[in-house]
């Protein structure tokens, strides 16, 4: 008879002190599961688990510092998602974050290509501004782009004074890329700073990804290099001539340094829309953007 009630005594003490057992087994194995998840990074799972260890074992004592931990997920939580942003940021191109170089005080990127492009267009201090505008040929910018004030002609496109193939357009020099004195990415940056070619032009088209994007509110392509994946942004600032501003915010034009031999009164550059990015020839009396290059 002794035995028997010695045995269910030691049942009954076992029942009674199991849930116990468990309940501090609950907290500590929750605690520490929360802990390895947010030192993996995985903040709301962590988050979840502390709460769960606060409001789910009967035996969190009153003293935890499960409080404290949620914080710190909070904030470890916040803190990654501006790291994320500042490296979505990165990849549009902004220059005080982009890897980018630097010569002769401006900023470039190295896409792997045959040159470097800068950073900015001329004019510009940050990628998505739009920066001045530039007549084919002419190195600063004016309020009134047409033949009547263009600086290689007598005041028409079939008298030109330079850059002219044919003699029905005006003084024939047979001259197709721009003089280094005519070129106005080296007349503002100096150095080796220069005109993209249409050649570069065609490279950069053809050996990049083209995506149409905003930075900062203005809309233009995310130009991503096939060959190591970095990244320039060209604003979409605008296609005119005559004076007139057409579609800014929705065309971009960026002038190369080429003649078109066929009608030598306009000359090669880029041209975009949100749909297509193309090869095409304007009057180089008309104003256009312009992104330079180096070596």
């Amino acid at each position: 008879m002794r035995t028997t009630s010695l045995k269910f005594f030691l049942i009954l003490v076992g029942f009674v002190c199991l849930p116990a057992i468990v309940a501090a087994d609950c907290y500590t194995t929750l605690r520490q599961k929360a802990i390895e998840a947010y030192n993996r990074g995985e903040y709301d799972r962590a988050k979840s688990t502390f709460q769960s260890a606060k409001e789910d074992c009967p035996d969190t004592p009153s003293n935890n510092d499960i409080d404290s931990w949620i914080q710190k997920c909070n904030r470890a939580k916040n803190q990654a998602q501006q790291v994320q942003q500042t490296q979505q940021n990165n990849t549009f191109g902004r220059t005080n974050t982009i890897p980018t170089d630097l010569y002769n005080g401006h900023e470039y990127v190295d896409l792997g290509l045959s040159v470097k492009w800068a950073a900015c267009n001329v004019g510009a201090n940050r990628p998505e501004e739009y920066g001045n505008y530039f007549a084919w040929g002419e190195t600063t910018p004016k309020s009134n782009y047409d033949w009547s004030n263009y600086k290689y002609c007598n005041g028409t496109a079939f008298y030109l004074t330079k850059y002219n193939t044919q003699s029905k357009y005006g003084i024939v020099d047979n001259k197709l890329q721009l003089d280094v004195s005519d070129d106005v990415a080296c007349a503002n940056w100096g150095g080796c700073w220069r005109m993209p070619t249409d050649a570069e032009w065609t490279e950069l088209r053809e050996m990049c990804i083209w995506t149409w994007t905003a930075r900062n509110g203005i809309s233009g392509y995310k130009v991503t290099s096939k060959c190591n994946g970095k990244s320039i942004f060209l604003p979409a600032a605008k296609n005119g001539y005559d004076s007139d501003l057409r579609r800014e915010g929705r065309i971009g034009a960026y002038w190369s340094s080429l003649v078109y031999t066929t009608y030598p009164s306009n000359a090669w550059f880029v041209h975009f829309g949100s749909a297509r990015v193309v090869r095409n020839y304007g009057n180089r009396s008309g104003e256009r953007s312009v992104r330079p290059v180096c070596p």
